[in-house]
């Protein structure tokens, strides 16, 4: 994965979850193993457990910091619900994807317009016309239709979205009063764009900017995508917008501030939980991760990420002390 790849828009989750595949496993072999926690994949036995409801779930993580947080508040909820639940870091969605089918993975966290998307090129070829769209209806109907004969489900979706977003210095907002993208196009400003250097000819990037919105793109400074020194370009004025995602947690300490992608050029990426039916399709393993639709914003997501990145808390502590505050898990005795 990688940012802006492909037909849709690939958040920078996916560079993060790159390094941390490169930098843990070997995976030119393309073996199925668990990378930072919980046993290895392939040493995991058949599966046995009568379809449905397993009392044995483990969890996916993709190896990345949002994904990790996810895959423990989705380990939490289902501990609390009464499952046994254990986590595989496995990092690369060409692992764990099949893992989940087979019934290696349980339960994954996943991004609705990318997945649909991955899994329509899986099926039909890396050119085949985009499913997912800015509509999360749309985009979840289609990834529905791809899940489901794979032996997938995919539950509702969640508040919290990661997407690409962009973002501009809080002082060059005020000065041209900018608070969206449509702003930003009607104010007929040169903008030289920190990203990656695909973004010159993905959709989602100059290309959409330009015809969505109007926006003159004068350049893109290829910096990558959210990385620092491409906020630091735009925090010292050499660029004026830089791409990074929507729950990038660090864009205050460079005095930067989203715009508003108003006229939706991004595809639905909310998160979802993608469930094996066979092992963890039950009503009652659904109403337990389902639980955190209702209280996880985007906001929430972000500062969660910040906890981790940040302020170096381990992701299992930070996932619990949320979960707690939201009401979704008991406070323990004493606390």
């Amino acid at each position: 994965m990688g940012a802006v790849v492909g037909a849709g828009a690939e958040p920078v989750r996916g560079a993060r979850a790159a390094v941390a595949v490169l930098a843990a496993c070997v995976l030119a072999a393309y073996v199925l193993t668990g990378c930072t926690s919980g046993p290895s994949l392939e040493k995991r036995s058949a599966i046995t457990a009568p379809p449905g409801d397993s009392r044995q779930l483990s969890i996916g993580s993709a190896g990345f910091t949002e994904s990790e947080l996810l895959a423990q508040m989705y380990a939490a909820l289902l501990g609390h619900a009464g499952y046994r639940t254990d986590i595989l870091t496995v990092g690369n969605r060409e692992l764990y994807e099949p893992a989940l089918e087979n019934g290696q993975i349980d339960v994954v966290p996943e991004y609705a317009a990318t997945l649909a998307d991955w899994l329509n090129a899986k099926d039909h070829g890396p050119k085949a016309a985009p499913v997912a769209s800015p509509d999360l209806d749309t985009t979840m109907a289609a990834l529905r239709k791809l899940t489901a004969p794979r032996g997938l489900t995919a539950l509702p979706p969640g508040r919290a979205v990661d997407q690409n977003a962009f973002a501009v210095s809080a002082s060059y907002a005020a000065k041209h009063h900018l608070t969206t993208l449509s702003d930003l196009g009607r104010a007929k400003l040169p903008v030289r764009l920190a990203a990656g250097d695909e973004c010159v000819q993905r959709p989602f990037c100059a290309p959409g900017l330009r015809k969505t919105y109007g926006i003159n793109i004068t350049a893109v400074d290829p910096k990558g995508v959210g990385t620092t020194p491409a906020k630091q370009a735009v925090q010292n004025g050499r660029d004026q917008m830089v791409l990074t995602t929507s729950t990038d947690a660090t864009l205050a300490q460079f005095g930067l501030v989203l715009l508003t992608d108003d006229k939706k050029l991004q595809n639905a990426d909310n998160i979802i939980p993608v469930v094996n039916r066979a092992r963890a399709g039950s009503a009652r393993a659904a109403a337990a991760l389902n639980r955190l639709n209702t209280v996880l914003t985007t906001a929430d997501l972000a500062r969660l990420n910040e906890q981790v990145d940040s302020w170096r808390r381990l992701p299992a502590d930070v996932a619990h002390h949320y979960l707690v505050s939201k009401g979704l898990l008991p406070k323990k005795s004493g606390s």
